[in-house]
């Protein structure tokens, strides 16, 4: 019963967040100078063109009217159209989330485990000069935005050692079979293993830059909770019963230092799949933060509320479940 409690409070609190993010991007993006309308016209359009786009995408009315007209919409499903590819702009995100989704969870694979191999590598060999080493190599990966590090990945492995794809999400030439938008895994369900190196290899540099500042914040979180954890009297037990110092690390401290850390992978993550509107434009990526610049460009209103207010659902959603998971992984939690 208190697991549920908790459970409807988050629900009504994630409730609350996501009215407040509408309202506020709503009325925030229609005070910005700039008419989209006029946007969309060529140069010699009438006075009675501008009047009737502006009265076809309801423009015409007062800004609390449009909001009310919004939601009532959002609330059957209809995020409207799009004023600069004419499409429905639920229809337009669901096509590009899938691969900003797998972009995001390739480069928190990767950040999880060169964090985490960081850390427990720091921490086995604390003391000594490689644990110098990773401290000094997290503080720089933590110096240099994502970006930076996307521009430094496309010199290297792009242009001086061309082993990746440094634009597009696929190959076009290649043929693809895929019934849905998530090709990393339908291509391995599929068992097309040629078409899933061929996603990989234009993910992989992508990934890694979003990837490397997260992978140090990780390391450092991580490496200071198993600091501490290593001098607890368990784990002094654990040492007088013979037991290896690796063994000591991964069974005993490593389950309770863990616990923090997962709290910032989750919250790390949400941020991370924001993070991709730079890196995927860098990298000419398909996926949803490339479409977000394209719709702030041409002051595409219903598809900029759409992409955010499909951010705050996200970042939600991760927290919830974060949430739940620390929970059933901390029993004092468990048990208050």
């Amino acid at each position: 019963m208190q697991l549920l409690r908790s459970v409807l409070i988050r629900l009504g609190t994630t409730a609350i967040t996501l009215i407040g993010v509408a309202v506020i991007v709503f009325f925030v993006i229609r005070v910005v100078p700039g008419n989209p309308i006029a946007m969309m016209l060529p140069p010699g359009a009438t006075e009675a063109d501008v009047a009737r786009l502006t009265a076809l995408y309801g423009l015409d009315k007062s800004i609390p009217q449009q909001f009310l007209i919004w939601v009532s919409g959002v609330l059957q499903g209809d995020f409207g159209t799009s004023i600069t590819t004419k499409q429905p702009v639920l229809a337009l995100i669901l096509s590009r989330l899938p691969a900003t989704l797998e972009l995001s969870i390739m480069a928190l694979v990767i950040a999880v485990v060169i964090g985490g191999g960081m850390a427990l590598t720091g921490t086995r060999l604390r003391g000594t000069k490689t644990e110098a080493v990773i401290d000094v190599s997290n503080g720089m990966a933590l110096s240099v935005p994502d970006f930076l590090w996307g521009l430094f990945l496309i010199l290297i492995f792009g242009v001086l050692v061309p082993v990746f794809h440094i634009s597009g999400r696929v190959t076009p030439s290649l043929q693809l079979p895929f019934s849905t938008n998530f090709y990393l895994f339908e291509s391995v369900f599929r068992l097309r293993f040629d078409l899933w190196l061929d996603i990989v290899s234009h993910m992989f540099m992508p990934a890694l830059a979003l990837a490397i500042p997260l992978a140090a914040i990780i390391g450092q979180l991580l490496k200071q909770s198993l600091k501490e954890t290593m001098h607890l009297d368990y784990v002094t037990l654990a040492r007088t019963k013979g037991y290896s110092e690796n063994h000591v690390i991964l069974r005993e401290a490593l389950p309770n230092a863990i616990l923090p850390t997962l709290t910032l992978v989750g919250v790390q993550f949400t941020f991370l799949i924001g993070g991709t509107v730079i890196i995927e434009r860098l990298f000419s990526y398909e996926g949803l933060g490339n479409m977000a610049i394209d719709a702030v460009i041409n002051r595409d209103l219903p598809l900029i509320q759409g992409i955010v207010i499909l951010f705050a659902v996200i970042f939600t959603a991760v927290n919830l479940v974060v949430d739940l998971c620390y929970a059933a992984l901390n029993p004092r939690l468990r048990h208050a």
